[in-house]
């Protein structure tokens, strides 16, 4: 099937055309009517070589061509090879390529405008070569070029026609369409791909965002009570100094529960004031006050039979936690300025680093919403108390951030990590992340050293090193603060924690008493 290269005796300067706008000059509209119906395809075929071959198959069916042929360029080898062909010889057509700028083909896609060649033999550009080697005689080629974003991404040809006669000048309409037709099947394809490959590549990337980084004992506590939690509809309240990673346990629990396939709705509640987080979470109808033109959908609405994760939820006015303590007691809301009641099934997990029991003692958080939130509680271990996660964090951090810079073999050095490891970390995962990152911004590209981490000093772990306490003040701080740590350190178990600390548990218990330890 000769269908490539063949030489000229008419030029045609491919200019923008509008698919199924062709005017034929036999007035034949059942022509336009099929290039309509071809059309349609581009958007309602998914595989690409298939809706490629419905197109080359019908422009040799519509146009009476012994032979139909589409050929993309290969840009690394600046060549064209047969993507799809009809006729006797299809088969063997496929095993040839052609140079860019070879043959007629090769011609049409150097030059970026259509050939007609009426008589091959008459034109030193036919590369004759590929017919004599098929045994497949060719007279006239037809061919266009395949356009895409402005730039040549192959061509679209038709050799002779069945009954013996030559292709003509008439014919050359119908290629420019079926050529459009391809190239807009084509980039569909792309787009497609495109959103799919973008997808993949976000959600490889939330799940390595979302993990959760460490092997300490109070980390795989979380991360069980997580799970737990998950397949129950409780709602969970995560507590917690800031960055130690509530919203990423919050993620842990709707990716591994029932409603993993619902949405995950996430918002901060002392990013907006009180008339905003209202309008964010229930909504507003169209006309409900000035400058609401539209209807909005609310945040409890878009998380209907998934989870809604409200973030420091400590720092809700009053007037919105009442509001939302009817929608958990109730399962409905008003859209702002609305009259009929949405109902939701809405799963709710909180957070918040602030004491919420002491809040509600002293009357700025309401106990009725509280318990609803609290009918589970996690406590969130700050870095300090699981340093034994640091060099997984950071390493973690570190390979994450030398990726986005492109420097493979930047590793960090054992006193940075020393550093690392002796650091308080108040700001907990979030300063850490960022500190790795900074390192690795300004460093020297090779080895992360001491001086690359904004660290300006180690911070006493515990707050008895302070000026100004007496003796038995500082011993007393530093007491309370080794058994809360030990106790989250065994999950609240105080026979494991008077283990290790080596006292007797009744001892601890009384000391537990003497400095109000609670909530572990």
């Amino acid at each position: 099937m000769a269908m490539l290269h063949p030489t000229a005796d008419a030029t045609f300067k491919h200019q923008p055309r509008v698919v199924m706008e062709t005017k034929l000059s036999n007035g034949d509209t059942t022509l336009i009517t099929h290039l309509k119906e071809i059309s349609t395809w581009v958007s309602s075929v998914h595989d690409l070589d298939k809706l490629l071959e419905l197109i080359i198959e019908s422009s040799a069916r519509v146009m009476k061509a012994k032979a139909a042929s589409l050929l993309l360029l290969d840009r690394k080898t600046n060549t064209l090879y047969f993507h799809v062909t009809t006729g006797e010889k299809k088969e063997e057509i496929k095993e040839y390529r052609v140079k860019l700028g070879q043959g007629i083909a090769g011609h049409v896609a150097k030059t970026g405008k259509a050939l007609l060649i009426e008589d091959v033999r008459n034109d030193p550009r036919w590369f004759k070569q590929i017919s004599e080697s098929i045994k497949f005689e060719t007279q006239s080629i037809a061919c266009a070029p395949l356009t895409l974003e402005k730039k040549i991404i192959g061509v679209v040809q038709i050799i002779d026609k069945e009954n013996g006669l030559p292709i003509r000048k008439s014919d050359m309409n119908l290629l420019y369409e079926f050529a459009n037709l391809a190239a807009l099947a084509i980039g569909h394809a792309q787009n497609i791909q495109a959103v799919k490959l973008e997808n993949k590549t976000l959600k490889k990337n939330l799940e390595i965002r979302h993990q959760m980084v460490g092997i300490s004992n109070a980390l795989e506590k979380v991360i069980s009570d997580g799970l737990k939690v998950a397949n129950s509809k409780a709602s969970a309240l995560i507590l917690g100094e800031s960055g130690t990673g509530k919203e990423l346990l919050a993620h842990l629990i709707h990716k591994a529960g029932p409603r993993k396939t619902k949405p995950l709705v996430v918002l901060n509640c002392a990013a907006l004031p009180e008339p905003l987080l209202e309008d964010e979470l229930f909504g507003h109808e169209k006309g409900a006050f000035t400058g609401a033109i539209s209807k909005k959908i609310g945040k409890f609405e878009v998380a209907h039979e998934g989870t809604i994760f409200l973030d420091e939820i400590g720092e809700m006015t009053p007037g919105m936690q009442a509001k939302l303590l009817r929608v958990l007691q109730e399962g409905n809301f008003y859209r702002v300025g609305g009259n009929f009641p949405i109902s939701v099934d809405v799963r709710v997990l909180s957070a918040t680093n602030k004491k919420l029991d002491q809040e509600v003692s002293e009357g700025r958080f309401r106990e009725d919403l509280y318990f609803r939130l609290n009918v589970v509680q996690i406590n969130m271990p700050t870095l300090r108390e699981r340093k034994e996660d640091i060099p997984l964090l950071t390493e973690h951090f570190l390979g994450q951030f030398k990726d986005e810079m492109v420097m493979p073999n930047l590793k960090i050095s054992k006193a940075a990590m020393d550093k690392m490891v002796q650091y308080d970390w108040p700001g907990n995962i979030r300063e850490l992340r960022n500190a790795v990152e900074r390192a690795v911004v300004m460093g020297n590209g090779k080895e992360v050293v001491p001086e690359d981490l904004p660290i300006v000093s180690v911070r006493p772990s515990y707050p008895g090193l302070q000026v100004g306490l007496t003796l038995e003040e500082a011993l007393n701080n530093f007491k309370k603060e080794f058994i809360i740590l030990n106790l989250k350190h065994s999950g609240g178990n105080r026979s494991k924690a008077a283990k290790i600390m080596d006292i007797q548990r009744t001892y601890l218990s009384r000391l537990i008493s003497k400095f109000q330890v609670k909530g572990i």
